[in-house]
């Protein structure tokens, strides 16, 4: 007989700062900027964020070892959109659905995630990022009232 073993969701510390940020550019475009404007140093990760079947975001990484932080851009939007059948009037029309990270913040184009070990506050960070040129918006998230919080955890 086997042993089971579940964990535990105290064992994930969830200590970390969520940025959302509402942009019309690409990924690659975003990451660029961020590293011009926070002069940060994201590169793509080898494999994209695999959430589940038909759920894959791509994903940008960078260690800031001088303020011992760690910091994970993320698309909210898949890149991979599963087909849906319809047995309606428009049977014959494609329809896709396109998978959130964070279903209720749809409108929510890209997460900024920083991960450290004192907490300080994300004013600065987001005064920086609102003077990217076609970004709309940035606000810190409260991670707390999410309810797809598991799904931030890479």
């Amino acid at each position: 007989m086997t042993a089971i073993h579940k964990i535990d969701d105290d064992f994930y510390d969830d200590s970390f700062l969520l940025i959302a940020m509402h942009s019309t550019i690409a990924d690659y475009a975003i990451a660029y900027e961020l590293n011009a404007t926070l002069k940060a140093n994201f590169k793509r990760t080898k494999k994209d964020f695999d959430l589940a079947e038909n759920s894959i975001f791509p994903c940008y990484e960078w260690q800031d070892t001088f303020h011992d932080r760690y910091w994970v851009l993320v698309a909210n939007h898949s890149i991979e959109q599963e087909l849906l059948a319809n047995n309606d009037l428009f049977q014959n029309e494609a329809t896709y659905n396109v998978p959130r990270l964070v279903p209720e913040l749809k409108d929510v184009d890209y997460f900024l995630k920083m991960e450290e070990d004192e907490m300080q506050g994300s004013d600065a960070i987001i005064k920086n990022i609102l003077t990217m040129p076609k970004v709309m918006a940035a606000y810190e998230v409260d991670i707390d009232k999410l309810k797809s919080k598991n799904n931030l955890i890479f």
